[in-house]
This record gives C-alpha cells, sequence and structure tokens, in this order.
C-alpha cells in the first residue's frame, strides 16, 4: 500500500463542494484509499463524503492518503496543494470550485 504525507495549502482546505470533488477522485480508485489527518487515530475512507467532512481539513493541516492505486494518490495530492499543481495536469482546483 502506498502512502502520501502532504501539507495542505488550498485556501479552503477540504470543506463542502471541495471535498465533493476529492470523493470523486478517491472513488476513480478500484481499490480501498484512506485520509488520516497527522497526529490523529484512525483512517476515515476517503471515498466517503461524511468522513472526510468529519476530518474537518483546513489549510496548513498535515494529511496522510494511502492505497494501492498510485496515480489517484498523485492526484488526490495535486488537489489539496497549490493551484499551480492542480492544475498542472487539466485537474480541477478545490479553491475554484468552492468559489462557484
Amino acid at each position: 500500500m502506498a502512502e502520501r504525507r502532504v501539507k495542505v495549502s488550498t485556501e479552503v482546505g477540504i470543506q463542502a463542494r471541495p471535498a465533493t470533488v476529492f470523493v470523486e477522485t478517491a472513488a476513480s480508485s478500484p481499490g480501498e484509499v484512506t485520509i488520516a489527518k497527522t497526529g490523529e487515530d484512525g483512517a476515515h475512507d476517503a471515498k466517503s463524503i461524511l468522513q472526510v467532512l468529519v476530518l474537518d481539513v483546513r489549510p496548513g493541516d498535515e494529511i496522510v492518503l494511502t492505497g494501492d492505486d498510485e496515480d489517484v494518490l498523485d492526484r488526490l495530492v495535486a488537489l489539496v496543494t497549490d493551484a499551480e499543481h492542480a492544475g498542472s495536469d487539466g485537474g480541477k482546483d478545490l479553491a475554484d470550485i468552492d468559489e462557484r
């Protein structure tokens, strides 16, 4: 199982509409994908909107993503980091989504 540790650098973190895009991206993986905040117990299902929202991920939080599909993990990292990385592959930027 692969792991990515990343500091969330988007303006909105993973809240409301941005969480929907995050969960949809995680759901594109055929296997399990989890998300956890560094220093907190327990991983949450990254494919569940409720479990992602319960984490209350804010800008500056460090998260740990795990799963078997490294491409999906890389896309999730791009979603929660700055717009330069998120837009480089034609993906959606979470900050842009939240402003709609």
